[in-house]
């Protein structure tokens, strides 16, 4: 949980005008969409884990 909060603070620390734009595109994404990248995101992070043990 630590080592995912350092990864989602990183792109604010290192460039706030481009989190503020990536943010506000997510904001026009229809909720399907946005399920789908939540989906994909979940599916990369077992992969992780399952390699990493």
């Amino acid at each position: 949980m630590a080592l995912m909060l350092v990864f989602e603070g990183l792109l604010p620390f290192i460039s706030p005008q481009g989190w503020r734009r990536t943010f506000a595109r997510l904001l026009t994404l229809r909720d399907g969409q946005l399920r789908f990248f939540g989906l994909v995101s979940i599916l990369i992070g077992l992969a992780g884990l399952w390699l990493a043990t």
